[in-house]
């Protein structure tokens, strides 16, 4: 191994981020401090911890001597990290399923144009959702998941959120003015403003201000407004359609995540939160009891934002301080313009992607960018994957690749031929 220590497993993870301190802070005009974490190989926040969760498993199936086939659905920037975190390990194929038409072109190809022999990807004519449907029914086939080491990289790989867990601390010391808090005074508080689609970001946070942080959350959601709606009314139910918007890595009407907030806020009651999310299964809808929603009510708040709102937010922020916000981010900075902090209110806005990877929505701004050279370049590249097309049984067409991948594998043979 080139690595020994948990030290040497994250300095290998984070080597390739583009900003020494892996992540920064841009502290803008009238209290608009934007915690930049999208410095990583795919322009997103989910390589920080993508990269590091992928050295852990790394690093384990090494020592173990083993195998795993990583499964992950993806609404746009999932897909194109963990790929480029696995792609060219031994021991690990990863197979994405990404919905296609409704991500944009540059997340498209960060997935279809890696030909490593152990990256399998997939076109699904259809919505990130509809993909979590057949991904949930292979992972409760525990005969499949035991004879592949049929594993997750979405955020309900609890690896994952615990890694996330990191910028919310980094956030909190630079931003909240603890530095200047004396001995005895109570700690001060912070708010994170969150763009939120899957909830992953969100639990995290959740679990930093369970450990006794004082973080408050505003969880801002694009028109795919279930979180909102669970917050303010406390409505946990799914809308009949996913709305595609310029925000597509957040349109989601179901935040999976939100089951791990639930279990905090119901004095991690796992039986109750289980028969909860059975039922929202189920029905699509869950009213949440008076308590409960008092609990989630008080621990954040939450707004939705439309196209227009997006929009707004990045003219309005490039206008005032020559900064350009991808559309999630635009999300969260929105909030800002609506409701500026008051006078030593200490608040911090989440940056989850480079605006780079979305340029139809910089255009629908009327504003323009110069692109990275690593964004450019995708244009040329070969391509390759695999159309799910509607009407078909994406569950047995996932199944049997994973089955043709284990049988490549134990004969020693490449998957793909040359």
């Amino acid at each position: 191994m080139r690595y020994c220590s948990t030290r040497g497993l994250i300095s290998d993870a984070l080597s390739k981020f583009a900003v020494p301190g892996v992540v920064s802070i841009a502290k803008l005009k009238a209290g608009l401090s934007i915690l930049e974490l999208f410095h990583g190989e795919t322009l997103a926040f989910k390589d920080l911890a993508m990269t590091c969760t992928v050295r852990f498993l790394e690093y384990f199936l090494r020592k173990d001597g083993s195998r795993a086939t990583i499964l992950v659905g993806t609404s746009g920037d999932t897909g194109g990290s963990a790929i480029c975190s696995a792609r060219g390990l031994a021991g690990v194929d990863v197979v994405v399923v990404f919905p296609r038409g409704r991500i944009t072109p540059v997340q498209e190809r960060q997935m279809t144009t890696n030909l490593e022999d152990n990256v399998h990807v997939f076109a699904a004519d259809g919505t990130s959702d509809d993909i979590d449907v057949p991904l949930r029914r292979l992972f409760a086939d525990q005969d499949l998941v035991k004879r592949h080491g049929l594993m997750s990289l979405n955020s309900v790989n609890m690896a994952r959120i615990l890694v996330q867990l990191a910028h919310f601390l980094f956030a909190y010391l630079r931003l909240s003015g603890v530095d200047k808090t004396r001995a005895g005074q109570p700690l001060p508080a912070l708010d994170m403003v969150v763009p939120t689609g899957g909830a992953g970001n969100i639990a995290a946070g959740c679990i930093v201000k369970h450990m006794g942080v004082p973080l408050r959350f505003v969880a801002m959601v694009n028109s795919n407004d279930i979180l909102c709606r669970a917050v303010q009314k406390g409505d946990f139910s799914m809308a009949p359609i996913v709305t595609q918007t310029l925000a597509p890595a957040i349109d989601i009407q179901d935040p999976y995540n939100m089951e791990r907030v639930l279990w905090l806020l119901s004095g991690k009651n796992g039986p109750l939160v289980k028969q909860m999310l059975e039922e929202f299964q189920k029905s699509q809808r869950l009213p949440l009891s008076d308590t409960l929603h008092k609990e989630l009510s008080s621990l954040m708040s939450s707004g939705s934002v439309c196209d227009k709102g997006i929009v707004e937010a990045m003219q309005r922020c490039w206008e005032e301080n020559h900064y350009l916000v991808c559309p999630h981010t635009a999300v969260a900075v929105w909030y800002h313009y609506q409701t500026p902090p008051r006078p030593g209110e200490n608040r911090c806005y989440v940056a989850t992607a480079s605006p780079a990877k979305f340029q139809a929505a910089v255009q629908e701004a009327g504003l323009s960018l110069e692109l990275p050279e690593a964004v450019r370049a995708l244009e040329s590249k070969a391509t390759r994957y695999t159309d799910l097309e509607l009407g078909e049984d994406w569950e047995a067409r996932l199944r049997e690749r994973i089955e043709a991948i284990g049988s490549a594998r134990a004969r020693g043979s490449p998957f793909f031929s040359t």
